[in-house]
C-alpha cells in the first residue's frame, strides 16, 4: 500500500505506517523545523506545502498515485487544553477531507484528538466523506493498551471506497491488551529513576508520576519543577526530589526509536512541542496493521 502523510510533522505517524508495512511515499507539512527533522530520519520525500490550498496539495499528491491518504490536521481547536473554539486551524481538518474527496483514494486514514467527534467540523467533513462513497469507522485509542507506556488517547477514522471499514476496527480491537503499558517495562534499563515531575496544568492536580506506571499524555512543553513548588497531596514523593523527563526521554516515551535524531540538539523548545506534536511511533504501527488486514 501507498500512502502519503499530510500534517506530517516530524514524522510520527510516518515512521509507524512504514514499520506496519505500508510505503509512505511522500509526506507535507508546513513548519519546516518539524520537516528538517522528518527528513533526517525518515526520507528525503517531504515537502513544505500549505495544506489549506486543497488545489495544490491535490495536485502534488496525484503525482504519487497514492492508495490512502493519512494525517492528522491541527486539533489546538478541539483539545481539551485548549479553549475548543474552532477557528480557522479548524478549517484544515475540512480542507483535509476536500482533498481526500478530491483524489478520491481508495482509502484515508485521520488522526485526532477524542473531542473531535464533538466539533462541527469534523461531522462536516465526515458528511462530505460520506458523501462521497467512503465507508467511515472510528474508534478512540488508549496508547498504552497499544504498545505505547503513555495513558494518550487519540481518535482514528478511517475511510474505504469498497466498505472495509469494519475488518479494520475488528483487526484493532482483536489486537488491544489487557493492561497498559508502563514506562518502566518500554524503558528498562534506559531509565535509572522511580519518579519523575510532569508539570500539572492546574495545581490542582499531581505532578509526580512513578515509572511503573504509563506516563501521562506527552506535551509540547517540558517545564521544571517551579522553585518553592510544594506539590499536591496525590504526588507519591515531593517535586522536590525529582526532576522531568529529558527530552530524549520524552520521545522514547513517545515511542520513537533510540536512534532518532532531533534537529538542534536534545535540549531545544522547537524538539519538545515536535515530540508532543506527534503521533506515538509505536501506535501508528499498531493502527497500520490494522488496515493492512482490512484490505487484506
Amino acid at each position: 500500500m501507498r500512502a502519503v502523510d499530510l500534517f506530517c510533522g516530524c514524522g510520527g505517524l510516518s515512521a509507524g505506517l512504514i514499520e506496519s508495512g505500508i510505503n509512505v511515499v511522500a509526506a507535507y507539512d508546513y513548519w519546516e523545523p518539524a520537516l528538517e527533522t522528518y527528513r533526517r530520519n525518515i526520507a528525503a520525500h517531504s515537502h513544505r506545502l500549505d495544506l489549506s490550498d486543497v488545489e495544490l496539495t491535490t495536485e502534488a499528491i496525484r503525482r504519487h498515485g497514492p492508495d490512502m491518504i493519512a494525517g492528522g490536521p491541527p486539533c489546538q481547536d478541539f483539545s481539551t487544553a485548549g479553549k475548543r473554539v474552532e477557528s480557522s486551524r479548524a478549517n484544515l481538518t475540512l480542507a483535509f477531507s476536500e482533498i481526500i474527496e478530491a483524489c478520491r483514494v481508495p482509502f484515508f486514514l485521520m488522526e485526532n484528538v477524542p473531542q473531535v467527534r464533538l466539533s462541527e467540523t469534523y461531522r462536516a467533513a465526515r458528511e462530505r466523506l460520506e458523501s462521497a462513497g467512503y465507508d467511515i469507522s472510528e474508534i478512540v485509542l488508549d496508547a498504552s493498551r497499544c504498545n505505547v507506556p503513555q495513558a494518550r488517547k487519540r481518535f482514528f477514522a478511517f475511510g474505504a471506497l469498497a466498505g472495509q471499514s469494519g475488518a479494520f476496527l475488528e483487526s484493532v480491537a482483536d489486537r488491544i491488551a489487557d493492561e497498559p503499558l508502563t514506562v518502566k517495562a518500554y524503558l528498562g534499563d534506559e531509565i535509572d529513576i522511580e519518579h519523575y515531575y510532569r508539570h500539572p496544568r492546574n495545581y490542582s492536580r499531581r505532578s509526580v508520576f512513578s515509572v511503573h506506571e504509563p506516563s501521562p499524555t506527552v506535551r509540547g512543553v517540558n517545564r521544571p519543577v517551579p522553585p518553592g513548588y510544594k506539590g499536591n497531596h496525590l504526588d507519591s514523593v515531593s517535586p522536590s526530589t525529582v526532576r522531568p523527563l529529558t527530552t530524549r526521554e520524552r520521545s522514547r516515551v513517545q515511542t520513537f526509536p533510540e536512534r532518532w535524531e532531533w534537529n538542534a540538539g536534545d535540549r531545544n523548545a522547537d524538539a519538545e512541542t515536535q515530540i508532543g506534536n506527534a503521533v506515538p511511533v509505536a501506535l501508528a504501527e499498531f493502527v497500520g496493521q490494522g488496515i493492512l488486514d482490512a484490505v487484506a
